[in-house]
């Protein structure tokens, strides 16, 4: 072994055996939570989360974070899940902001024109993906 290989392996060993928690940013813990980080508490936007801190929220929630995902505001992947169209049927439907689900369901009930386009041309990409998994 060279002496150029023995310090890294060295180096590689130090590193392993340093374990430093692993953090996000609020807005990555965020997107995980399915949260919209605005909606957020002030310390949870202004601060670092660790791994083990998102997997405490996940497993135990707060009120604050069940509150969110109960009523929004919604960020817009899961309004777009909610609505049953992609992120892009959103855009092209003209909803930029988030939404909070008593705004969700108002949509719904009230299933526009382009709604129900886009749940149409949702239906026929989720048919299509499942008939190129089954070939």
């Amino acid at each position: 072994m060279t002496a150029g290989a023995g310090r890294a392996l060295a180096t590689l060993a130090v590193m392993t055996s340093q374990k430093t928690p692993q953090t996000m940013k609020p807005a990555t813990a965020a997107k995980k939570l399915g949260v919209y980080l605005e909606a957020t508490p002030a310390e949870f936007r202004e601060g670092v989360v660790s791994r083990d801190e998102l997997n405490a929220l996940q497993a135990d929630p707060p009120e604050w974070l069940r509150d969110l995902r109960r009523n929004g505001p919604h960020p817009r992947p899961v309004v777009a899940a909610k609505l049953g169209i992609s992120i892009s049927g959103l855009a092209r439907g003209g909803i930029t902001e988030p939404l909070t689900t008593e705004e969700i369901d108002a949509l719904k009930a009230e299933s526009p024109e382009w709604l129900q386009r886009e749940r149409a041309t949702q239906a026929e990409v989720r048919k299509e993906a499942a008939r190129q998994k089954e070939k």
